[in-house]
């Protein structure tokens, strides 16, 4: 193709137009990505909470066997109460567990619904994209068919006339 005046901008506006595509498709798989690191942080919360409850349970248990030990013997009888702790910490971590549980797997769903989107919206911006390139080639091509039209007819006028 020819040089004109128009080329430069014509090429500025192709390179425009590829680095919106190419963009479109790092957003894409930067959301995707943000999906699944979100999923794993909630995957290890799940043991953090875990730790953190048998960390508790444990500390309370040696508060219970220090206060039992600093009175005087069969003063008070704390099995009971242990067994309270054990039974209420069991529960709110299966309660807890039950809870990441239901969110990694709608994360899990959502994590595979947004792919499909993904791959459906990336093959309409992909044949949008292809069909703008298209018609800015065609663009350009004219532009050129014109611009050399014109040299010619400019080379063909006499100015000495």
């Amino acid at each position: 193709m020819t040089q004109n005046p128009f080329t430069a901008v014509l090429d500025a506006q192709r390179t425009a137009i590829e680095q919106s595509q190419s963009l479109t498709h790092d957003a894409l798989e930067a959301q995707q990505t943000s999906i699944s690191a979100f999923a794993d942080a909630v995957e290890t919360s799940s043991s953090l909470a875990e730790s953190n409850a048998e960390l508790t349970k444990s500390a309370i248990h040696a508060y219970f066997d220090a206060l039992e030990a600093s009175l005087p013997e069969e003063a008070a009888d704390f099995g009971e109460l242990r067994e309270l702790v054990d039974d209420g910490f069991d529960s709110a971590t299966e309660a807890q567990s039950q809870s990441i549980d239901a969110s990694l797997e709608a994360l899990e769903e959502s994590e595979v619904a947004y792919e499909e989107f993904a791959a459906s919206y990336a093959e309409v911006v992909d044949t949008s994209f292809d069909a703008y390139l298209e018609a800015h080639e065609q663009v350009e091509e004219n532009v050129g068919a014109v611009a050399e039209n014109v040299e010619e007819a400019a080379d063909e006028f006499d100015v000495s006339a």
